[in-house]
């Protein structure tokens, strides 16, 4: 039975595909998202692996915050091979005219680097780039550096006491990506430079990383994983952060798994709509083919037989449009290397996956049988007469529980995989149940519209009875304008809201409640006279000031750090060394919610206050101990009490507060923050930074304004990508209604012939289809915009904790555009409907 159905089936693929051109674009579009996503997602983790070395700059590198290594770790480094020191701090730039800028210095000695080369323009070798003649030191700057600061190679900066002498732009760094984000500009300087410029002190916000290349024969991931156990049992207190060529940049990696995870998520939203096509073209095909199905059951076919026949001719075409959508996935890594291979910051090595295609392919093939198998059961029970009657289309009904629960374990299947390769499959699974869902209240919600439709009393506008009417008639297109258009406009009001709800919450407090600077690498011996030189410049303004220092937890409740796992929140907090501070005093923005506070002249044992968030995704409680590691010193406090901390006013905070005394001794800056009370205006900040880099060249000062505005760009970039997604969501939407109309193309001709031969024109006719589509897409899109801002309001309110602002000028706008698309989309499909002559179409009824 299945050899003869499978050959019936390859007969009728022969004799052609016409009618399955959206079915084809459906399923090809939503396959050629999710294996372009997962083909790009592939070059990049190949690109990391092939070029860990280059990255990181050598094949080990060991990062020590605030202190140098010690002789003894020094000998360590060097017994294992050659050792490049490098020095990273953000300072500030003065040019002799008085302007400034943030940058990052970062100071390379005479092995630098160890692996690749650096770029420069014009090109010079880096022992010429970087010498020094009499006081002045050669250097590097990144090329928006000379723009804002409008300067030109040959120029002179000062950092510090140091003078610069900008002997070129520098174009490229080998190991700039595995160094993480910076805090402004680059500028490449050497060690000599940075030690002359009196910025290295106790306490400076000075990272010292050193790279270390194996010798030859000696570089195998076995040798990687010793050397880093041996660095750990050596050294256990010396608090640095040790990666390999294997792990370059962790943080990086996951937040490109990430997003590639939302990315494929779209990419399944994509062919999830493009199933309600699949539906429509298989419903489309089975009612063109009423005659041929008629004449096989009268022959003694059986329905089984039916459906096995079409079954192999729809799957077959569903494999034929996977492939084609996972060629174009397979080729879109390629692509993306020969159009932006030189803009792309990262490594990006495109090879042809077979998995991730094979995976993309199975999807598209679950997903039109899972579609396609309602149509082909209720053709199974069609009965021979109905055929032979020339009925419109098959009749509605619910097909045999057979193919209900082949259906649900299609559904299943695609669901399964999704979770079980998924990065997040918590998020996966959470967007599987959604999707499920939201198909299932959207279809409701068009039975609704359409029982609603039904049951309306008669209107007395001809047209919009007309209009009424085809909205629930037997092949009314509702049901697939709403599943689709629902589906797509709901994830692109999500996006937009998040994005916009975002940009708000960065931007919107800013001139109430934002400081205007941070002031960062204030020596503690002169704060009193750093104090005074900001309140001569900005009498009006609150100047808030703090001790930091810097620390990293290694253990909570007797737990080591590594085998904790806090919530994916607060995970930031375990990784690498963070800000810490002590107070006598609770800081501003905070209030105790457990807990004392300790006195102000407190001298016991050390003491902890913890932010009360972080304190639950610890699993920490009063009473806990944690121990932190500073300047390569251990130091365990008890939890005093919990705090919650507001942390939009942008004011000084830190997770960690340590009683006083607790770090007597520890050599530490201050940070600060100047707040102006109406905002502060350019020429006033100008003013404060200039007396400030005047009197304090090693202080740095960082604008709020200009922070927060970075962060906003990068969100908008991110969205940007998203937003684009998304709209492949709405493309497949048109898919769909244009395949719904080709399904109802017999129904409608039929209609529009009845109605012009009593006496209707066609614009009428083409006024009560746009009313139509009209009512039909303003309520999808109403549903979209609740559902949407509903998921935005949940996303913004629980996973960024903002408060969350529906904004209607987006969303009406996105509506507006939406609308205009179906509704000239449904016109488009209607206007081959009109052209047709009555007699022609009458004498073939």
């Amino acid at each position: 039975m299945t050899a003869v159905a499978a050959r019936f089936a390859w007969r009728e693929v022969r004799g052609g595909l016409r009618g399955f051109g959206v079915f084809i674009a459906c399923i090809a579009l939503g396959v050629l998202a999710i294996a372009g996503v997962g083909s790009l997602s592939a070059a990049l983790s190949d690109g990391f692996a092939q070029s860990g070395a280059l990255l990181l700059g050598g094949d080990v590198a060991f990062t020590l915050p605030l202190r140098e290594a010690d002789n003894a770790e020094r000998a360590f480094l060097a017994a294992h091979g050659t050792v490049s020191e490098i020095a990273v701090l953000p300072t500030m730039a003065h040019t002799g005219d008085g302007k400034s800028a943030l940058i990052e210095a970062k100071a390379v000695d005479g092995a630098y680097p160890l692996v690749g080369s650096v770029k420069t323009d014009p090109e010079m070798t880096l022992p010429a780039l970087l010498a020094r003649n009499g006081d002045v030191f050669g250097a590097a700057a990144d090329p928006s550096l000379l723009a804002r600061l409008q300067l030109k190679v040959g120029d002179r900066i000062s950092i510090g006491n140091a003078t610069l002498e900008l002997r070129a732009a520098l174009l490229g760094e080998p190991d700039k990506l595995g160094g993480g984000i910076g805090f402004g500009p680059r500028v490449l300087l050497s060690e000599e430079a940075l030690r002359a410029s009196g910025l290295v002190q106790p306490g400076s916000l000075v990272r010292w990383r050193y790279r270390l290349r194996l010798p030859v024969g000696q570089t195998d991931d076995r040798a990687l994983a010793a050397i880093e156990k041996q660095a750990l049992s050596e050294f256990p207190n010396a608090g640095w952060d040790i990666r390999t060529r294997k792990n370059v940049s962790p943080q990086l990696e996951r937040n490109v798994e990430r997003f590639s995870q939302f990315l494929a998520l779209i990419g399944f939203a994509v062919l999830l709509i493009g199933g309600v096509g699949v539906a429509n073209a298989v419903s489309a095909h089975l009612a063109r083919k009423r005659q041929t199905i008629a004449t096989m059951k009268t022959l003694g076919a059986s329905g089984s037989t039916v459906v096995a026949v079409y079954s192999w001719q729809i799957m077959l075409i569903a494999l034929f449009a996977a492939c084609i959508g996972a060629a174009f996935g397979a080729a879109l890594p390629f692509v993306a290397v020969w159009l932006f291979g030189a803009l792309l910051p990262f490594p990006v090595a495109p090879v042809v996956h077979l998995d991730v295609l094979a995976l993309s392919v199975a999807y598209g093939l679950l997903i039109a049988f899972a579609f396609a198998l309602w149509p082909l059961g209720r053709a199974h029970d069609t009965p021979v007469s109905t055929l032979f009657r020339g009925a419109v289309g098959l009749e509605p009904s619910w097909p045999r529980s057979r193919y209900l629960i082949a259906t649900a374990l299609a559904v299943g299947a695609v669901a399964g995989l999704a979770i079980f390769f998924g990065y997040d499959r918590r998020v996966t699974a959470i967007f599987a149940a959604s999707a499920v869902g939201l198909f299932a209240v959207l279809r409701l919600f068009a039975g609704t519209i359409m029982a609603g439709a039904r049951r309306m009393p008669r209107l007395h506008p001809m047209l919009l009875r007309l209009a009424v009417a085809n909205i629930h008639r037997p092949s009314a297109v509702t049901a697939s304008i709403v599943l689709s258009l629902g589906v797509g406009f709901s994830l692109l009001v999500t996006v937009v809201e998040i994005e916009g709800n975002l940009h708000s919450a960065l931007t919107a407090a800013l001139p109430q409640h934002a400081p205007s600077f941070f002031f960062v690498d204030i020596p503690s011996a002169e704060v009193q006279r750093f104090d005074a030189v900001v309140h001569q410049q900005a009498p009006n303004a609150t100047l808030d000031r703090a001790p930091m220092l810097r620390g990293r937890i290694v253990e909570a409740r007797g737990v080591n750090a590594e085998d904790l796992k806090p919530g994916e929140s607060s995970a930031w907090v375990l990784r690498g060394d963070r800000g810490i501070t002590y107070a006598g005093a609770l800081p501003a923005g905070s209030r105790l919610v457990a807990g004392s506070w300790w006195p102000a002249d407190y001298s016991g044992a050390p003491l902890v206050s913890l932010e009360e968030k972080t304190a639950k995704d610890l699993g920490l409680k009063l009473g806990d101990t944690i121990r932190v590691n500073v300047l390569g010193r251990n130091l365990t406090a008890r939890i005093a009490n919990l705090r919650a901390v507001d942390w939009e006013n942008l004011g000084i905070n830190f997770v960690l507060v340590f009683s006083p005394g607790t770090f007597a001794g520890a050599p530490h800056t201050d940070i600060a923050t100047l707040t102006f009370a109406d905002g502060g205006s350019p020429p006033e900040e100008a003013a404060v930074v200039k007396a400030v880099a005047d009197a304090f060249p090693a202080v740095s000062a960082v604008s709020v304004k200009d922070a927060l505005d970075a962060v906003d760009r990068i969100v908008g970039n991110l969205a940007s990508g998203l937003r684009g997604a998304s709209i492949l969501t709405l493309v497949a939407a048109a898919l769909v209604l244009g395949g719904a109309l080709a399904a109802s193309h017999r129904s409608r001709l039929y209609d529009a012939v009845v109605l012009r031969t009593l006496g209707a024109t066609r614009r009428q006719l083409l006024a009560a289809y746009a009313m139509e589509f009209l009512l039909v897409g303003l309520a999808s899109v109403l549903f979209g915009l609740a559902a949407g801002s509903l998921t935005a309001g949940l996303v913004v309110s629980r996973l960024f904790d903002f408060p969350f602002l529906f904004l209607a000028g987006r969303a009406v706008l996105a509506a507006c555009a939406t609308l205009v698309v179906v509704i000239g989309l449904g016109l488009f499909g209607t206007v081959q409907v009109l052209g047709r002559k009555p007699m022609e179409v009458l004498r073939n009824l």
